[in-house]
C-alpha cells in the first residue's frame, strides 16, 4: 500500500535530511508532497545543495488528505513552528497516530504542537532539553521508533537507520 506523505518544509532545511529520505520514499513507491506557505515557491537548503519547488500551500491542504508526515531538520522546523497552521497540521498526525518521521530539529514542530509528552523520541543534541521539557523521554540513539508511529533520528549520520525504520512503519 503506497502512502501519500506530507512534507512540511521551508528555507534553511538540512539538504540531505530532505533529499535522502524523500528519494527513499519515492523509490519505495510512496508519494512525497512538499508543503509550505505557498505553492510554487522555491525553498533552499541551508547547505545550498538542494532547491525545492513547493507542491502545495498550507491553506490548500488538509492533514486528512495524507497518510504520513515527514519533517526534515535544519532551521526549517523552527521557522514553521511560529505558524499555527503548521503546528495544527503536525498535531493532527500525532493525535490520529498516523506515521510521523522527524529528524534532527524536526521534533521542534512536535514540541510546539505539545505532542511529545510521555513519548520516546530523539533529536539533535541542542534540542534535548527542549524535548525533555515538553515531556519526551529522550533517547540518544541513531533512530527511535515510538508505538510503531513516531520515527525520530538525531543527525544526517543517522539517515540509513531513519530511512529503514520510516519505511518499516509505512509497510506495517
Amino acid at each position: 500500500m503506497m502512502a501519500k506523505i506530507a512534507t512540511v518544509i521551508t528555507d534553511m532545511f538540512e539538504d540531505v535530511e530532505y533529499t535522502d529520505p524523500a528519494q527513499a520514499f519515492q523509490d519505495a513507491g510512496h508519494e512525497v508532497v512538499t508543503i509550505e506557505k505557498e505553492a510554487g515557491k522555491q525553498v533552499e537548503g541551508k547547505q545550498g545543495e538542494a532547491t525545492i519547488t513547493i507542491d502545495k500551500g498550507i491553506d490548500g491542504v488538509s492533514p486528512g488528505d495524507f497518510d504520513a508526515l515527514f519533517i526534515p531538520g535544519g532551521f526549517s522546523p523552527d521557522i514553521l513552528r511560529a505558524d499555527d497552521r503548521f503546528v495544527a497540521f503536525a498535531k493532527h498526525f500525532m493525535d490520529e497516530m498516523k506515521p510521523v518521521f522527524a529528524i534532527c530539529h524536526g521534533p521542534q514542530l512536535l514540541i510546539t504542537a505539545r505532542t511529545l509528552d510521555g513519548r520516546g523520541a530523539t533529536g539533535f543534541k541542542s534540542i534535548q532539553v527542549d524535548m525533555e521539557n515538553a515531556g519526551a523521554k529522550f533517547k540518544d540513539e541513531e533512530v527511535f521508533v515510538c508505538q510503531n508511529q513516531l520515527v525520530t533520528s538525531r543527525t544526517p549520520g543517522d539517515l540509513p537507520a531513519f530511512k529503514r525504520e520510516s519505511l518499516n512503519v509505512l509497510a506495517s
